[in-house]
């Protein structure tokens, strides 16, 4: 089920994104999604409601204003062809976080991002933005 959403996820978020020539999934390459390593960590953060962590070797932190220090959950990891997903439960519900190419804003500051994000969690959809060391965030000029 999990992974079926997955990839539901993916689809979804790179349909979000433009269409074209260039969307993922419409090539004829089909290897799976590298830009982001199985051994990079993935930074994501979020507004409205705030809510940011990390993705490090199998394990998700999810923090929010409520809980600072975060909750922690095992996932499984799927690279599709326009980007990855990670899966688990977290605080007794399911969840699916989903990682696509796109540059993201966070909407609060002059950053910018490699990588926008979507999280579904229980029933609730969340949207954010995210970044790695190879891939990191900027300031704009």
């Amino acid at each position: 089920m999990l992974r079926r959403f997955a990839i539901f996820a993916l689809s979804l978020v790179t349909a979000c994104h433009g269409h074209g020539t260039d969307v993922p999934g419409d090539s004829k390459d089909h290897t799976p999604f590298h830009a982001i390593g199985a051994d990079d960590v993935v930074k994501f953060t979020g507004t409205e409601p705030f809510w940011s962590g990390e993705v490090r070797e199998g394990r998700l932190i999810y923090v929010t204003p409520d809980d600072p220090k975060g909750t922690a959950a095992s996932v499984s990891r799927f690279a599709g062809r326009g980007g990855l997903s990670f899966s688990g439960m977290l605080k007794g519900q399911p969840f699916t976080l989903a990682v696509t190419p796109a540059p993201c804003s966070d909407g609060m500051s002059d950053r910018q991002y490699p990588f926008a994000v979507t999280m579904l969690l229980g029933d609730q959809l969340r949207k954010g933005c995210a970044w790695t060391v190879r891939n990191s965030r900027s300031a704009t000029e």
